[in-house]
C-alpha cells in the first residue's frame, strides 16, 4: 500500500540522501531553501511510503490556484512498480482544487540521456499531465513544463516564481523559444 503524508521531522535524513542523489547538482535548489519555504508555510515536504517503508518524497511550492511539483523521486530500487505513479495520485487528488504543474528536463534538446528524459517524460503524460507547449532555461538547465488542470505561458511562469519562491530566482529564468 502507497501512502504519502505531510513530511515529520524524523524523515529529513532519509529525504534528504534521496534529494542528494536522485537530482543532478545543477538541478537541486538548496535543501535548507526547501525546508524554510515549508517552515514559512509556502511549501509542502511529502514522504511516500510503501507498506509503511520510506520509499520516496514529493516537495511542493503552493500557490493559491496552482501547485508546483518542485521535486519528486521515489528510491530506485522502487523504481517501475507503481509506486511513483500511485504517489504523484495521491497528491493530485490532495491538490484536486488546483492545477499541477511540473519541471522536467527537455526532451526537446539533445542531451546525452535523452532516454532518461523521454522515460520521465512519458510518466508524467501517463499520469495525467499534458505538455504545455512552455520551455525555459531555469538557472542553466533547459525544462519544459508539464501539468494538469492547468496552463502556463512563459510570463505566467515566471510570475509563479516571483510571487511563491521569490523574485531572485523569477530573474534567472529566461525564456526559450521554439
Amino acid at each position: 500500500m502507497i501512502t504519502v503524508t505531510k513530511t515529520q521531522r524524523g524523515a529529513l535524513p532519509m529525504i534528504f540522501y534521496l534529494y542528494r542523489t536522485a537530482f543532478p547538482q545543477n538541478e537541486r535548489k538548496p535543501f535548507r531553501r526547501i525546508t524554510s519555504m515549508v517552515k514559512a508555510g509556502r511549501a509542502d515536504l511529502w514522504t511516500i511510503r510503501r507498506d509503511g517503508k520510506f520509499a520516496g518524497f514529493a516537495a511542493t511550492v503552493n500557490g493559491s490556484d496552482i501547485v508546483l511539483l518542485d521535486y519528486f523521486a521515489v528510491k530506485r530500487s522502487l523504481r517501475g512498480l507503481g509506486v511513483g505513479r500511485e504517489a504523484l495520485k495521491a497528491l493530485m487528488e490532495h491538490y484536486r482544487d488546483r492545477g499541477i504543474f511540473v519541471e522536467i528536463e527537455s526532451t526537446l534538446a539533445e542531451a546525452e540521456n535523452q532516454q532518461e528524459r523521454q522515460k520521465r517524460k512519458g510518466f508524467y503524460v501517463n499520469c495525467g499531465m499534458e505538455p504545455m507547449g512552455t520551455e525555459a532555461d531555469l538557472f542553466g538547465v533547459r525544462m519544459e513544463l508539464l501539468g494538469v488542470r492547468c496552463h502556463l505561458d512563459f510570463e505566467s511562469y515566471r510570475s509563479f516564481y516571483r510571487e511563491h519562491y521569490s523574485p531572485w530566482a523569477a530573474e534567472h529564468i529566461r525564456e526559450v523559444q521554439p
